[in-house]
């Protein structure tokens, strides 16, 4: 093998299950996968390398879990993907925001990226 590779691993979080909460009440089981293709999506075509999505979904699922709670809504896990792709991303946070704060129109993506600038 050839030193242009590099191999980075991440611990996985193991705890009893939790349960997620969705915006029209229905129960779900907290997915890691679900949340990885959504924030996989997001950053879709960005400049990104697979290890620093990956360590996104790491942090988060990180997070989740140091709330020890049994029972989350879906806009807390909404709020804690946001909040990293913000950092991690513009345009991946913008495309993930759009669909979490379920933008109506183009006034809501003006606001969002006049926020974004500051």
């Amino acid at each position: 093998m050839t030193g242009k590779h590099r191999f980075t691993t991440y611990e996985k979080v193991h705890s009893s299950p939790i349960t997620v909460i969705k915006r029209d009440w229905k129960k779900e089981v907290f997915s890691i996968e679900k949340l990885e293709k959504s924030i996989s999506i997001a950053c879709t075509k960005r400049p990104l390398d697979k290890d620093s999505i990956s360590k996104v979904v790491f942090e988060v699922e990180k997070d989740i879990h140091s709330l020890n709670e049994k029972i989350i809504n879906s806009k807390k896990i909404g709020e804690i993907v946001i909040n990293k792709l913000k950092v991690l991303d513009p345009v991946a946070y913008i495309r993930f925001a759009s669909v979490y704060k379920d933008f109506k129109n183009i006034s809501n993506f003006e606001k969002e990226l006049k926020t974004l600038k500051k």
